[in-house]
């Protein structure tokens, strides 16, 4: 996915469910913060979106230009309608969105994760395509290990998932970061 697909769904979105403003918290909204993110970070071609005002239209949004509808085969990427709660996220959050509104949005602003924000819900799904997009997204130099750790710290999970999610933040650090020897590439 490119910016301007990202552009084009929140358009889309917003029209379909006569809502003004979106969320992006699927891994393309690094798409908010870098416009021009490393290719293998831009694989994907959905966008994981709600309505900021009107999340119950979550499911219109999927209906209309979700998977193998007809957005879908003309474009070749399509928006995921989501719940608000499908990404834990760390405390605050809201408050470092990152706004896409441009010509292009129609008026429509896209509201995407902040890059640490993003790696950490992504660290705490912890699926092979998380942890590999943490990886390069460190490896790019995109994040701070530092405001990771804070981040996490301020995530509301039990003291046991918390400690997995430690671990596995540790690994990926590890992973990304070019000067550790045994980085996994």
């Amino acid at each position: 996915m490119k910016r301007a697909d990202l552009e084009h769904l929140i358009r889309a979105a917003a029209a379909i469910a006569s809502d003004t403003e979106i969320i992006v918290v699927g891994s393309q909204a690094i798409l908010g913060q870098f416009p021009d993110a490393p290719a293998p970070l831009c694989v994907s071609d959905e966008a994981d979106v709600y309505p900021r005002n009107h999340p119950d239209r979550s499911d219109l949004i999927d209906g209309s230009i979700g998977e193998l509808s007809p957005f879908h085969q003309t474009f070749g990427y399509y928006a995921q309608g989501v719940a608000p709660g499908t990404a834990i996220l760390p405390a605050g959050w809201e408050e470092r969105l990152i706004a896409v509104n441009t010509p292009a949005t129609l008026g429509a602003t896209g509201w995407c994760l902040e890059i640490h924000d993003l790696l950490v819900s992504k660290c705490i799904a912890g699926r092979e395509k998380d942890r590999s997009f943490c990886q390069v997204a460190l490896a790019a130099g995109l994040a701070s290990g530092e405001v990771l750790r804070a981040r996490l710290a301020s995530t509301a999970l039990e003291p046991a998932v918390r400690a997995v999610v430690a671990d596995r933040l540790e690994a990926d650090l590890r992973a990304g970061d070019p000067a550790t020897p045994d980085a996994q590439r």
